[in-house]
């Protein structure tokens, strides 16, 4: 028969043992919790690799070339699913194209003449369509266009040059004639030629944010409008 000093240390021990088990078990159930964060973690940070790459990309308006419709400010959405499916930086190719943009589409692209930036414009003319700018009327095929977004800061008066007179010009296939809507302050097609259906991006479909820094901050009306 033990004695009580014998008793007593068996009790400690056991109960060392439960405190063990308690540290152990708590702290596996703490890992259990990390881990599950982290999975989360990884889950939505490839989640949003994957949207931002293929479906839906953010892009700021650092411009006034395409106002009225898009502000300097004005940060964009825009669907890059809508023509194909596109490989993302650094490759940026066309794996799969299943659609192309239409006259009136508002795009982005890679500049022709530095592929490290984006733009944005319309689309005026597609592949196999004539193009002529006429004293600031745009005509395709020989037919004065109806160009309902186009604004002209300074009305009638003219410039020599391509800004007002343009063409005409027959668009090559898999390319795309774009211009921005503030025709009398846009470096667009009139100045560097076609933009290649491989480097479009995507079409520009929602103003989620827009602020002005130097007025009123935050222009609340334009917040979810749709980019026509």
């Amino acid at each position: 028969m033990p004695s009580a000093d014998e008793s007593t240390v068996a009790v400690d021990q056991r109960a060392q043992e439960v405190k063990r088990s308690s540290r152990q078990a708590h702290t596996n159930q703490q890992k259990s919790v990390t881990r599950e964060y982290v999975e989360a973690l990884l889950v939505a940070l490839l989640l949003a690799f994957f949207i931002r790459s293929f479906i839906v990309q953010a892009f700021k308006i650092p411009s006034g070339s395409m106002l009225p419709t898009l502000q300097i400010g004005d940060h964009i959405l825009v669907n890059k699913f809508l023509y194909g499916l596109r490989l993302p930086y650094p490759i940026e190719t066309t794996l799969w194209e299943w659609g192309q943009p239409n006259r009136g589409d508002v795009i982005v692209f890679i500049y022709p003449r530095d592929r490290s930036k984006d733009f944005i414009k319309r689309v005026v003319a597609v592949a196999g369509d004539s193009i002529e700018v006429r004293h600031k009327a745009v005509h395709i095929n020989g037919s004065k266009v109806d160009d309902p977004h186009a604004t002209f800061k300074y009305g009638e008066q003219e410039i020599p040059g391509p800004r007002d007179n343009f063409g005409p010009i027959t668009v090559p296939p898999h390319k795309l004639f774009v211009m921005g809507d503030n025709r009398d302050e846009s470096h667009d097609g009139r100045f560097w030629g076609f933009v290649d259906l491989d480097d479009v991006k995507g079409k520009a479909f929602l103003i989620y944010w827009s602020w002005d820094g130097t007025d009123r901050w935050v222009r609340w009306e334009r917040l979810g409008g749709l980019i026509h």
